[in-house]
């Protein structure tokens, strides 16, 4: 009787970890229409205000959870503090790119750096690792560096936010993954690290006479305000999902959010899809496609535990 009992737990913890995922790359995919609600807003004081809110937010989701004292360790640890100063500063670039494309109508340009980021980070291992790229990784390897190069080509420059965008998240994917640190903690000290940078680019901002508190626009303060919550909300689902979904599907679940922001770009905010750009995404599609169907055989590969 007791393995029909662990089947049903293991499809609940299945079906929970896809609501968790959905939900965080569901959340990660309204992103751009989140932050139109702050395009008034230069976006380098939305990225301070951003820090500074999810230091808020984050540090009293931890402490109401009774984390402090991971956060504690990670403090006196300062290998794992050297690395997060690392990926602070690549996520603080990520995030004032990512707010700068949104306020100027570039989140196509947004879209197509994170449909490269998972070829991006192949690309990390490759370099940083010295990894063995598998035939069907090499191939759509060269085919997302042709089409940046064939965009470059046609569009005349390279398409330098989802350039920035997709190798900043993959530095950032990669120090993480090989830190010996939890997810929000992990967020947390980072946020807490580029604290004082945002506390003096808000004072330095108000001392030019910049409304850098925004007092003057309650709901645009207001979603200012809330950028700690989604800032925090979509990664505690996302860890969530990890503990409790293979890693193949998580990887599948992560061409969710470009997508959106694909659909919402074109479809309602009219962003021009030219032809060059077009070209681009029809080849990154194609890559993705083919990394997607090398994973899938290779998990399909993989020994099953004893």
């Amino acid at each position: 009787m007791s393995q029909p009992v662990v089947n049903a737990e293991a499809n609940e913890e299945f079906r929970h970890g896809l609501l968790f995922g959905l939900a965080a790359y569901g959340m990660w995919g309204f992103f751009p229409a989140y932050y139109k609600l702050t395009d008034t807003v230069p976006a380098d004081l939305v990225v301070s205000h951003r820090i500074l809110w999810s230091v808020l937010f984050v540090g009293l989701f931890l402490y109401f959870r009774g984390r402090w004292p991971e956060v504690r360790q990670i403090f006196r640890e300062p290998k794992i503090l050297m690395a997060l100063t690392g990926s602070s500063a690549l996520i603080a670039v990520n995030w004032l790119v990512f707010v700068w494309a949104i306020a100027n109508k570039q989140v196509l340009d947004v879209s197509l750096g994170y449909f490269i980021n998972p070829l991006v980070s192949i690309l990390v291992g490759l370099v940083i690792l010295h990894e063995r790229l598998s035939l069907g990784q090499g191939i759509a390897v060269a085919i997302a560096a042709f089409a940046v190069v064939l965009q470059a080509v046609l569009a005349g420059g390279l398409p330098w936010v989802s350039l920035v965008l997709a190798f900043s998240f993959a530095g950032y994917g990669y120090i993480r993954k090989v830190t010996p640190v939890k997810a929000t903690p992990g967020l947390f000290v980072e946020t807490v690290l580029l604290f004082p940078l945002a506390v003096g680019y808000v004072l330095l901002s108000l001392s030019w006479g910049e409304d850098a508190l925004i007092l003057n626009n309650l709901p645009v303060l207001a979603a200012v305000a809330g950028t700690g919550i989604v800032t925090a909300l979509p990664l505690i689902c996302f860890s969530s999902a990890a503990r409790r979904l293979p890693l193949f599907m998580l990887g599948l679940m992560q061409y969710i959010a470009p997508s959106m922001h694909f659909l919402m770009a074109v479809y309602i905010w009219g962003e021009p899809l030219e032809q060059s750009k077009l070209i681009a995404f029809a080849m990154i599609w194609g890559a993705l496609v083919i990394f997607t169907y090398d994973s899938w055989r290779r998990f399909r590969r993989r020994p099953n535990p004893a």
